[in-house]
């Protein structure tokens, strides 16, 4: 005996619904593991930025260049330095340093991505002498 065509209907209308809807999981799960990563990444530039910075005018107990001290700060927060605009100066003028991070993901459907993040931070050497 075969089922009438109301009940195979059915079965194919259920079988592609259950499809979708795991499709959806998948997709759902794979923007929210890409975002969570962004986040990470996000933070991890923004500390590497505001380490780099004053040291761009003096090492205040840092020991290396400002590109190692974001490098450490990057690495501390599960991220690796890409890149570090950060020339020494040491002169009392503002300045502004630039940093991109990446950090790995796995996200499902999709396989390993890397995740990039840029943070920028200002110190005014100026504002370390009182008025």
């Amino acid at each position: 005996m075969t089922a009438p065509a109301s009940e195979s209907g059915s079965i194919v209308v259920g079988a592609a619904l259950i499809g979708f809807v795991l499709t959806m999981i998948v997709a759902v799960a794979a923007v929210g593991a890409a975002v969570g990563a962004y986040t990470k990444a996000a933070g991890a530039a923004d500390a590497a930025a505001l380490a780099a910075a004053p040291v761009t005018f003096r090492p205040f107990g840092a020991r290396g260049s400002p590109t190692h001290e974001a490098a450490l700060f990057a690495a501390a927060n599960g991220a690796r330095l890409v890149s570090c605009v950060c020339p020494v100066d040491r002169s009392w003028r503002r300045r502004t340093v630039a940093v991109t991070v990446e950090r790995s993901v796995i996200i499902l459907g999709i396989g390993m991505a890397r995740i990039h993040a840029t943070s920028r931070a200002t110190f005014d050497p100026g504002a370390l002498v009182d008025p």
